[in-house]
């Protein structure tokens, strides 16, 4: 019986921790202009290759949480994605929000139309595997849009 209470408690310690976790506090629009001025600066200071290898990397400074930096080409490729460095090369010219939205395509017309802004969409956020409001931030350099995203209260 004290095994069995022994297990329930662990399991409940568990779950406890599990929902903390879930619970931590989101990212401010603060904090993503941040981290996205970093990486511009970057950007400009090193050159693509350099910053691309950076935004990249997780433990670089550029994931920072829920927020990290990602960049595309003019064109809405993949140049860098600190939320999955495996989306690098790949075509994100068509993909769309759990609405329907084309994200990629709005972010490219705004870099083209005004250097920067903001872009809202529905967006799963992994955390607390629940379909969210989410604002990503964007900055064209010459022909890169970079940008950071963040989740936005309910």
């Amino acid at each position: 019986m004290l095994k069995v209470a022994r297990v329930l408690m662990a399991g409940a310690a568990i779950l406890w921790a599990g929902s903390a976790l879930a619970q931590e506090p989101k990212a401010t629009p603060a904090q993503a202009k941040a981290l996205l001025d970093k990486a511009v600066a970057e950007l400009k200071m090193d050159g693509p290759e350099k910053a691309f290898a950076q935004f990249n990397d997780p433990k670089s400074g550029y994931t920072i949480g829920e927020l990290y930096v990602f960049v595309f080409d003019m064109k809405g490729k993949y140049e860098a994605s600190g939320g999955n460095s495996k989306l690098v090369g790949t075509d994100a010219h068509d993909l769309h929000d759990a609405e329907g939205k084309y994200l990629v395509q709005e972010m490219i017309a705004l870099a083209k139309s005004k250097g920067s802004g903001r872009v809202d969409y529905v967006w799963l956020n992994r955390a607390d595997n629940h379909v969210e409001k989410k604002r990503s931030l964007i900055q064209r350099v010459d022909g890169h849009i970079v940008g950071v995203g963040y989740y936005l209260d309910q």
